[in-house]
C-alpha cells in the first residue's frame, strides 16, 4: 500500500499516464546498470544509475539483517527505471483529476513483473518506493500471517533507511507523521490492531485511513525502540493462530493490558522522542560486479511501453507504443515479448504465440518469454494435445532455470506437470513456488487441489481449514466452500464404503463408461477417465454431461452444479468441450449413476 501522505496515489490505483510516442532516448543516452540483484534502466548517467543500484543493494542487505538474516528473495521480477528529470518522470506519473500527480518515486505492481520509477532530479526519491519495496521483501520472506497494521507500519519504518560505510540507521519518524496524529487524533490501539485487510479503515480513503497508516508506523517504532519486536511472534500466535481477542493477545504477548498499551503509545507519540534502530553496516552489501550497457531508443521505449502494459488505463496505448518500436526495429525482442503479452491478456492465443516465438528466437535467455509461452498453453486449456503440454512443461522448466526465484513460473510448471499426470513433480514445483512467495494464498489453494488429485485428502483439508481462517473474507469464503465440499465427499465415500456393496478401488479400466444416471441412491463407487464432449445445463442447477472414454460415450447427471466438487478449476462450467476429466461417480445397476466429483485433467 502507499504512504498516507499521498492519498491521491491510492485513489488513482497506481496507474500511469500515457508516455508520448517520441523516443525517450532522443535527448540523453539510456543505459542499463546491472548489480548482482537489480537491473536499473536510466538516462541519468552511469554514476547515478550505479547509485540507484547501490541503494537497493543496501536495502536488501539491511532488510535481511533486520529480519534475523533471512534469505531474501523477490518472487516477482523487478525492473527499476530512473528518470533524469521531473519532466520525463511526469510522462509516466499517475493521473489525478486528469493531471499528473507530483511524486518523487512510484511503485507499479504486477503479477509477472513489478516496476519502480524514480525522479533522480529531486532530493529524496526513495521513501515512497522503499515503503513498497518493503512489502515485496516481506512477501518473499515472511511465512507467518501478520495484520495490516504491522504490514504498513513496518514498511513505513523501513522506508527511512540511511546507510553509509559504517552504520545503517532505520526508523526515523517524519514530522508529517506527528502532524497527522495531532490534527486528526488517534485510534485506540486495540481498534488499530483489529483492522483487517477487508476493513473500510484500511481500504477507503479519508482521515481515518490516513491515521491508520501514521499510527501503525508509530506502534512499530515503539516496538523497535523498546525491544519488543521479538514478542510479536507470540502476539500473532495468540491472535491469529489461537483466535484470541486482541485485548487478550496484547496481555499475553506484551505483559500489559490493552488500555495500558494504548497509554504507552500515546505517551510515546506525545514525547516525540524516538531512537530508531542503529546497526553496523552489513558486510555483504554488493558494491562490486556492476555492469553497464547502452540501450537503443527502441529498447528504452519498449521498457516504458511494458510499464504502460501493466497499467489498466493505458493498455491499448501500450500496444501502439510496442508497434511503433517494431516499425523502426522489427527484431526488438522486448517489444515482441510485450506485444505477445498484450495479445495473451486479450486471450488471442495464436497472435500471442507468434510474438513469443519470435522473441525467444532473438533472446533465448529471457525467462519471461518462456514463462509467457508456458502460461499461454495453460490459459488456452482444453484444446491442447500431449505435445502442447510437453512444450508447456519444457518452456516453464527453461523459465525457472533462467530465473530460479520466479515464483509464478514454478506454479505454472506445477499445472503443466499435473496435466501430464506427473503429480509428484507438480507437488514439488508448487512447494517451491510457495517457498519463494509464502504469502500468496492462491498458491495454497493450488497446492490443496494437487493434494486432492493425489488422493492426499487430509493434506488438502488441512490447507482449506487454514485458509478458511484468513482475514481476507474472499479467501476465507472460497476455502470454506471447498472445505464443505471435500468433507461432504469424504462422508459420502465413507458411507458407501461401509455399505454392503461392491466397491472398486484404484483406477478401473476406462472402458467402464458411465450410463445415463439420476442423482442419489446407493451404488458402486467407480472412477472414470475420459473427455467431456457435451454439457447440458438446461435444467440448472442440474446438468447432464456426456463423457467419451475409449470409444464409448455415456451420460451422467450432476445434481447441483453449484455444489459438485470440482478439482482443477474454480467451478463447474456449462461450456466444457473436449475437456479431459476424471470422474468419481456412484453407479447403481447398469443404467443409473450420480457424479460426486470431477477432476479437470
Amino acid at each position: 500500500m502507499n504512504r498516507p501522505q499521498v492519498p491521491a496515489l491510492f485513489l488513482s490505483s497506481l496507474l500511469f499516464c500515457v508516455f508520448c510516442p517520441r523516443a525517450l532516448a532522443g535527448d540523453a543516452a539510456w543505459i542499463e546498470v546491472s548489480s548482482p540483484h537489480f537491473s536499473v534502466v536510466t538516462d541519468a548517467g552511469d554514476e547515478r544509475g550505479r547509485e540507484v543500484a547501490t541503494r537497493f543493494e543496501q536495502m536488501r542487505a539491511v532488510y535481511a539483517a533486520l529480519m534475523s538474516n533471512a534469505k531474501v528473495n523477490i518472487p516477482i521480477p523487478l525492473e527499476i527505471v530512473a528518470f533524469r528529470n521531473t519532466k520525463e518522470f511526469r510522462q509516466v506519473a499517475p493521473l489525478w483529476n486528469g493531471k499528473p500527480v507530483q511524486l518523487a518515486g512510484l511503485f507499479q505492481p504486477g503479477n509477472d513483473r513489478c516496476f519502480i520509477l524514480l525522479d533522480m532530479s529531486v532530493e529524496n526519491p526513495w521513501n515512497v518506493v522503499f515503503h513498497e519495496y518493503a512489502h515485496q521483501l516481506m512477501n518473499g520472506t515472511l511465512t507467518q500471517a501478520v495484520d495490516p497494521w504491522f504490514e504498513e507500519g513496518f514498511a513505513e519504518y523501513f522506508s527511512t533507511i540511511e546507510v553509509d560505510s559504517h552504520q545503517a540507521l532505520v526508523g526515523k519518524i517524519p514530522s508529517t507523521t506527528y502532524t497527522i496524529l495531532q490534527q486528526d487524533g488517534m485510534m485506540k490501539v486495540a481498534d488499530l490492531l483489529r483492522v483487517e485487510h477487508n476493513s473500510g479503515t484500511y481500504n477507503e480513503s479519508g482521515d481515518r485511513r490516513t491515521v491508520f497508516y501514521a499510527e501503525s508506523a508509530m506502534v512499530v517504532h515503539y516496538l523497535y525502540d523498546h525491544q519488543l519486536i521479538p514478542k510479536l511472534a507470540t502476539y500473532f500466535g495468540f491472535k491469529i493462530d489461537k483466535n484470541l481477542p486482541v485485548e487478550d493477545a496484547i496481555q499475553q504477548a506484551f505483559g500489559m493490558s490493552a488500555s495500558d498499551f494504548d497509554k504507552e503509545i500515546r505517551r510515546y507519540v506525545a514525547s516525540k522522542e524516538y531512537k530508531g534502530y542503529k546497526m553496523k553496516t552489513p558486510t555483504d552489501i554488493e558494491t562490486k560486479g556492476y555492469t553497464t550497457k547502452p540501450l537503443s531508443a527502441g529498447s528504452a521505449n519498449a521498457i516504458i511501453a511494458d510499464v504502460h502494459l501493466h497499467s489498466r488505463d493505458y493498455h491499448e496505448k501500450a500496444m501502439e507504443e510496442f508497434e511503433a518500436v517494431l516499425r523502426s526495429d522489427p527484431n526488438n525482442p522486448a517489444a515482441l515479448r510485450g506485444m505477445g503479452y498484450a495479445y495473451l491478456q486479450k486471450r488471442d492465443f495464436e497472435e500471442a504465440g507468434q510474438y513469443f516465438r519470435r522473441a525467444a528466437q532473438l533472446d533465448s535467455q529471457d525467462a519471461r518469454v518462456h514463462y509467457y509461452s508456458g502460461l499461454l498453453i495453460n490459459l488456452r486449456g482444453t484444446r491442447d494435445s500431449e505435445s502442447d503440454i510437453a512444450y508447456m512443461t519444457s518452456e516453464l522448466k527453461t523459465a525457472v532455470a533462467l530465473d530460479p526465484d520466479f515464483a509464478d513460473a514454478y506454479m505454472q510448471l506445477a499445472f503443466a506437470q499435473a496435466r501430464s499426470r506427473d503429480i509428484s513433480g507438480a507437488l514439488a514445483s508448487a512447494h517451491k513456488a510457495i517457498s519463494l512467495n509464502p504469502r500468496n494464498q492462491g498458491y495454497y489453494f493450488n497446492l490443496a487441489d494437487l493434494y486432492m488429485q493425489d488422493r492426499q485428502t487430509d493434506h488438502a483439508l488441512g490447507l482449506f481449514r487454514a485458509l478458511a481462517k484468513s482475514s481476507d473474507q474472499v479467501v476465507a469464503q472460497r476455502a470454506s466452500r471447498a472445505l464443505d465440499q471435500v468433507e461432504k465427499m469424504e462422508k459420502a465415500a465413507q458411507a458407501m464404503q461401509s455399505a454392503p456393496l461392491e466397491v472398486s478401488t484404484g483406477h478401473p479400466p476406462e472402458e467402464n463408461a458411465p450410463s445415463n444416471v439420476p442423482a442419489g441412491g446407493a451404488g458402486v463407487i467407480k472412477f472414470l477417465k475420459g473427455t467431456i464432449v457435451t454439457v447440458d445445463c438446461s435444467s440448472s442447477p442440474k446438468a447432464v454431461i456426456t463423457v467419451l472414454a475409449t470409444g464409448k460415450s455415456g451420460t451422467m447427471q450432476v445434481a447441483d452444479t453449484h455444489h459438485v466438487l470440482v478439482l482443477g478449476a474454480d467451478a463447474f462450467s456449462c461450456n466444457w468441450n473436449k475437456q479431459k476429466v476424471a470422474v468419481n461417480f456412484r453407479q447403481i445397476g447398469e443404467t443409473t449413476g450420480s457424479v460426486f466429483s470431477i477432476e479437470i485433467q
